[in-house]
C-alpha cells in the first residue's frame, strides 16, 4: 500500500470533488468556457493565449488526472499530495490576485467560493508531510531487511558454487547462515510492514 489507512478519508474526499469538478468542466458549453477563460486570464495573463474551449478542457483533463490519482491507491500519497498543493495553489492564486475577493486577508461574500478551497492546500499538505507514512523506525527496519536477504543470497552463492574447495561440513555452516539471514530479513521486514 502506497499510503496509510488514515489518509483515505483525505484522498476520497478531496479526489471526489476535483474529479466531480473536472466532469462537469468537461462537458462545459461555450458561455461557461468564456466566463472560466476570462477569470483566469484575468489573474494568470499567459491564459489569454488559449482558446477558451480548449483552456477549459486542458483544466477539466487536469482536474481529472488529480481527482483519479487521489481516489487510486496506486498512487503515493507524496505524489498526489504534491499535486493537491499544486492545484490549490493556483486556485488561492486566484483568490489572493483577484480585485473584489477579498477585504485584507478576509474574504469578500464573492471571494468565499474561492477562498473555502484552502481546505485543499490544508489536505495537499497533510498528505505531502506525510507521504507513505513510514517513519524513520519502519525505513531502518527495511533497509536491515533489505541487508540481511543480500547476506543470505551471497552465503548460499558460495556455498553452491565452490567446487569442491568447501567442506561438507563447510557447506552445512553456510547453508546455516544463509537460513539465519533469511529468517533475520523476513523479521526485519514484517516489523517493517506491521505499522
Amino acid at each position: 500500500m502506497s499510503f496509510r489507512l488514515s489518509h483515505v478519508p483525505l484522498r476520497a474526499t478531496a479526489g471526489a470533488f476535483i474529479l466531480n469538478s473536472g466532469l462537469t468542466k468537461w462537458s462545459a458549453d461555450a458561455e461557461a468556457a468564456e466566463g472560466l477563460h476570462g477569470f483566469a486570464a484575468g489573474t494568470y495573463p499567459v491564459v489569454k493565449k488559449i482558446d477558451p474551449p480548449v483552456f477549459v478542457k486542458a483544466l477539466a483533463a487536469g482536474e481529472i488526472a488529480l481527482g483519479a490519482a487521489l481516489l487510486l491507491p496506486g498512487v503515493s500519497s507524496t505524489k498526489a499530495g504534491a499535486g493537491l498543493v499544486a492545484f490549490s495553489g493556483g486556485l488561492l492564486g486566484l483568490y489572493a490576485k483577484t480585485p473584489g475577493m477579498r477585504d485584507g486577508i478576509r474574504p469578500t461574500q464573492q471571494g468565499t467560493a474561492i477562498a473555502k478551497d484552502v481546505w485543499l492546500l490544508g489536505i495537499g499538505s497533510s498528505l505531502l508531510i506525510d507521504g507513505s507514512g513510514d517513519s524513520r523506525k519502519v525505513r531502518s527496519a527495511e533497509r536491515k531487511a533489505a541487508k540481511a536477504q543480500r547476506k543470505a543470497e551471497k552465503l548460499e552463492r558460495k556455498g553452491k558454487g565452490s567446487d569442491g574447495l568447501v567442506s561438507k561440513s563447510q557447506k552445512k555452516a553456510l547453508k546455516k547462515s544463509s537460513k539465519k539471514a533469511k529468517k533475520r530479513a523476513s523479521k526485519a521486514l514484517a516489523k517493517a510492514t506491521s505499522h
